[in-house]
């Protein structure tokens, strides 16, 4: 049972690496990005990417509350709770651009702004938790 908790402590922690990689590529293809559908077509396919990284983190956890025998303390109440502001964050996101006009002038500038914005609130989040479970 240590081992078990022992791997996915280690496991989780790559997996937060991950998943700040995730967000820092993607904040790079959509500064980098040109047109808008060749960027959207891009986020089809490096979207679930992203999502496998946050499953990661949220899998791993999972087996180290079975392994705490489901000790629900404020640390994990509230990493599951930042799990939900991640997942809530893409979404938006996701859906944003899924819905975003790609006819209209400045639609991707305009997405640029709001999509660095959602990064950055991501970044912070998941580093806010981090320095937190450091301490």
């Amino acid at each position: 049972m240590n081992e078990m908790y022992d791997m996915s402590i280690v496991t989780h922690y790559y997996g937060v690496i991950g998943i700040l990689v995730v967000i820092g590529l993607n904040a790079y293809m959509l500064l980098n990005a040109k047109e808008l559908l060749s960027y959207k077509r891009q986020m089809t396919l490096f979207t679930p990417i992203g999502s496998t990284a946050i499953g990661t983190i949220i899998f791993t956890g999972v087996i180290m509350m079975a392994a705490k025998h489901l000790d629900f303390t404020i640390e994990n109440i509230l990493m599951i709770l930042f799990a939900l502001i991640i997942i809530v964050l893409e979404v938006k996101r996701a859906k944003t651009l899924k819905y975003l006009n790609s006819k209209a002038d400045g639609a991707l500038d305009g997405f640029k702004k709001f999509g660095m914005k959602i990064f950055l609130y991501e970044v912070l989040v998941v580093l806010s938790i981090s320095i937190w479970m450091w301490l």
